[in-house]
């Protein structure tokens, strides 16, 4: 059974509607950037697109919402799947050192992409 110390006080009310919010900032953003890649693309329209500001939002907001969306499936899965019941004792060892992962390769990621487009 999943305990509080590693649901985060979450709810599957606020997991679903965290779910819906961020499939549809990443459905606005890819559609957005397909509909770019669409037109006629050269390197300095790309760059001067992504040199905006509202762009630079825009995809920030976008790779927060990938982030949160995969951290809410891949919790779902450790925690359905990486069990005491399935694994034996050291299940729920495993399930936390694959959240750790999760969580520190998520941060990471979301790091990068502020780094790579602000700067």
């Amino acid at each position: 059974m999943v305990t509080s110390v590693t649901s985060f006080s979450r709810t599957g009310l606020s997991d679903w509607l965290v779910q819906r919010v961020t499939s549809l900032v990443l459905l606005s953003y890819f559609l957005f950037i397909a509909y770019q890649l669409l037109g006629s693309v050269d390197y300095t329209s790309w760059r001067a697109l992504f040199d905006q500001t509202w762009m630079k939002v825009f995809t920030l907001m976008a790779s927060l919402s990938l982030a949160a969306h995969a951290w809410i499936g891949l919790w779902s899965v450790f925690t359905d799947y990486l069990t005491e019941r399935m694994l034996g004792p050291k299940g729920n060892a495993i399930r936390l050192l694959c959240q750790l992962g999760a969580s520190l390769s998520l941060v990471g990621y979301v790091i990068w992409i502020i780094v790579i487009v602000w700067s």
